[in-house]
Formats: structure tokens, sequence, C-alpha cells
């Protein structure tokens, strides 16, 4: 027999395989729950068409921090993942795009060396392909464990935003809860159109932090999705049930006027860029 438990937001009780048919979504009132890589791609993508790449990059222990590598053996068996982010290239409703999905399970989702390769790697895949790149983004922030190697990560990942815009390929990103610290100072605040699930917390320090700092109440729904709406942050709202026709609707509307009609795809690699072997 399913355990019933209380919505967080509404207090109305469903159990998990309700939940669960509403795409992790409140029956009654629309609260998003978190969501893992797989079950995002279970509702985004055409059947059979994600095509996972850079699966086998493992995180190492670049400052020799004691413990780390415990902590990483932790959270692979937590997410079921080997890393914080899995990336491939798909289709949405016959559209051909590269994916980045980040898990919050694995270590709050924090960024570290592989974290910003994969997501680099992405970006560069998008520009050399030339396929619109989607990155649905959940993060506490840097990985400490890392030290600076992880915040070179910020700059790295900037970078190659940059290089997708110069090859004039699309970026487009889903802002989930949580998605703060360095994530949201690098390439979650760079697409040409930031989209966020309701009630996202979106930051750069969180909430309690800030009201410590600035010994002040803050407003009703600080940093939450629908005030970055208000305040300019992000373009749109979009519940999960919405996502893969809004996202696709996103890909025809920046499709080049000219060329043949089928995307970005052309023989010229960009000028500084070379094709993965």
């Amino acid at each position: 027999m399913s355990t019933e438990n209380p919505c967080p937001s509404c207090g109305a009780l469903h159990d998990e395989a309700t939940i669960a048919a509403a795409l992790k979504t409140c029956p009654s009132c629309g609260y998003h729950y978190r969501m893992e890589p797989a079950e995002r791609l279970s509702y985004l993508v055409d059947p059979g068409s994600f095509v996972e790449f850079s699966a086998n990059l493992r995180s190492l222990n670049p400052i020799d921090l004691a413990g780390y590598e415990e902590k990483l053996s932790e959270a692979e068996a937590k997410a079921r993942m080997k890393e914080a982010v899995i990336t491939g290239t798909a289709a949405i409703e016959g559209k051909p795009v590269v994916l980045a999905l980040m898990s919050f399970n694995f270590m709050g989702g924090s960024m570290g060396s592989v974290v910003g390769e994969k997501i680099t790697r992405a970006l560069l895949k998008g520009a050399q392909e030339r396929k619109p790149v989607i990155i649905y983004t959940t993060s506490g922030g840097a990985r400490m464990q890392e030290g600076i190697f992880s915040l070179m990560q910020m700059a790295k990942t900037s970078s190659a935003v940059a290089e997708l815009g110069k090859a004039g390929v699309p970026y487009f990103v889903v802002l989930c809860d949580p998605t703060t610290g360095g994530v949201t100072a690098s390439f979650a605040m760079l697409a040409d159109v930031t989209l966020a699930e309701p009630g996202a917390l979106i930051g750069f320090a969180g909430p309690r932090v800030i009201e410590g700092t600035i010994r002040q109440k803050l407003p009703e729904g600080f940093q939450r999705a629908e005030f970055q709406l208000e305040k300019g942050f992000v373009d749109a709202i979009v519940p999960r049930k919405e996502q893969r026709r809004f996202l696709s609707l996103l890909i025809d509307l920046h499709r080049p006027a000219c060329g043949n009609g089928q995307g970005w795809d052309v023989d010229e690699t960009p000028q500084g860029l070379s094709r993965e072997a």
C-alpha cells in the first residue's frame, strides 16, 4: 500500500504514483517536486532519441582533500550517476538538440571540474554540430572540495557559451529548484532565453545568508522564480507539462530564415572550433 504524503505547498495528500503520473507535481496546487535527469528525459525528449556522451568522465581529488573520494562514492550510490550532470544528444518533437541535465542528488548539484568539463563539451558540441543547446540547472554552486579548480569552471563554461553565440546557435536554460552560487553566476544566466520551473529558488547566495548579512527581513517569495520573472531575470515560467512543447516552439522561433529549414546543420565548422574525434 502506497503512503500518502502532504504537499509542501498546499498540504494535500497524494500517493507517490499519483505525483509521478503528474510529472512529480502536486495535482492539487501544481507544486513542483525536485526531479532527476532520467525522469526529465522520459517526458522531454522523443522516445529512444537520447544518446549520452562524456559518460565516463569521473572526478579526481585535485587538492588531495581527505575524505573526498568517499563522498564521491556515496554520491554515486545515492544519485545513481557518475557525476552531477549528464549530457547527450536527443530530439524534441523531431528537432535535434544537445542536452545537459543536472542532479541535485549528487552532492547538491555542485560544479566541480568534471561538471564544468561536461557542460563545456555540451556547449561546444552544439556549436560544432549546429544544434541548439538546452541545459536544465539545479545546483548549490561551486564544489568546495575542489577549491580553485571548481571556481575556474565559471570562466570555462562562460567562455563556451560565448563560442556558441559566435556560431549563431541558440542556447536555452531551464532553471530548476534550486539554482544558486557559481552556476547562477556563470552559464545558467547566459542563455538566449531563460526559463524557470514554478517556485524554483534562483539566486547567488541563499536568503538566510543575505538576511544575516544585511540584517533585514527579505520580501515574501524573494529569489523564487516568480520574483525573478517580475525583476526581469527570467523570461518565462514554464510548468513541466508544457516544457516539451514550449522548447520545441523556441527552437522553431530561433530557426534561421535561410538554409534548408531543418536546423543549423552546415558543412562548415565555426572558426576556432575543432570537431571531436
